[in-house]
Order: C-alpha cells, then structure tokens, then sequence
C-alpha cells in the first residue's frame, strides 16, 4: 500500500525532529566533555552550578571554549560558534532539558531549526528506548554506555523537570 503525501512528509518531519533531538543530546555532550577537559575536576555539568553557589567561579564566563551562564537549577552554555545549550539539573546532577530548550536550541542553530510540538513528541515517543518522559513535556536520556553493553540505569525520578542524563563513558 503507497502512503500518501501528507503522511510522507509527517513521516519525514518526524524523522527530522528525531535528528534535531538526538543533535541537541550530542550538543550537550560534546558541551560537557569540553568543560570536563577544560576543568578536570568537575565529576559532572552540573558541578558549575555548585562552584558558581559557593563563589569559586562566577556565575557567568568561560571554559573549554564555551560561554557559560548559571541560572536558577541549571546552566545556559553556548559554544564557539554560537549554538545554545540549556539544561536544568535535578538534585542528582541528572541533566534536564524540555521542549523549550529544544527549540531555544534549534533558534541558535546556523540554519533555524523549528519542529512543530506534534513532531517533537512523535520524535521523543520513537526515542523512547533513549529518553524518559518524567512528565508530559520533560524527558529523561537515560542510557549510560559501559566499556561492554548499554544499560538502562533507574530513570525513576521525582523531577518535575525533562531530564536528561546525557551518554557517559562509566
């Protein structure tokens, strides 16, 4: 059976939004391992957000070739070229993303990036091996890679943010 074309091209805006959420998670990713080499004593992202609260690093700066600005329960970082990563963080350190940092992220991109909401949750829904939706618009990236296999670590959370804990080499 041929599908028509309105369902191609919801399949392929999909399949977009599904690449530009996945972007976004390699973003951050790329994001924390800068920082991480910059400042080799940081366990985790959200350690910035502990530094900046005790005043050992300003609230705003620079490291690892990003601009930083810590806010409330996260970060905001922008990369050499401009690209906009915000995450909140949970009490863990879990890092935390929704649909508006989504699309702060694809405003920032060189060529604007805007899904609609249906196709982001069509995305995330097909995501659902990788992300956790903790509540209806916030997620979870819950895989951890290990030197073997992936595993699925406890996503059970009482976050009433989207989460995302983001690929780390454990």
């Amino acid at each position: 059976m041929r599908e028509s074309g309105s369902e191609g091209a919801s399949r392929h805006q999909v399949s977009a939004a599904r690449d530009f959420v996945l972007g976004f998670v390699g973003a951050l990713g790329a994001a924390r391992a800068a920082v991480r080499e910059s400042m080799p004593s940081l366990d985790r992202l959200a350690d910035l957000l502990v530094l900046a609260r005790s005043g050992e690093i300003s609230r705003r700066g620079e490291v690892g070739g990003y601009s930083y600005a810590v806010h409330g329960a996260g970060c905001r970082l922008a990369s050499p070229n401009g690209i906009d990563i915000d995450v909140d963080f949970a009490a863990d350190g879990t890092e935390l993303f929704d649909f508006w940092r989504l699309r702060r992220f694809g405003r920032s991109l060189l060529t604007l990036v805007a899904p609609s909401a249906e196709d982001l949750r069509s995305a995330v829904e097909e995501l659902k091996d990788l992300l956790t939706e903790v509540r209806p618009g916030r997620l979870v990236h819950c895989v951890r890679v290990s030197s073997r296999r992936l595993r699925r670590p406890d996503v059970e959370r009482k976050s009433d943010l989207i989460g995302v804990s983001v690929v780390q080499l454990t």
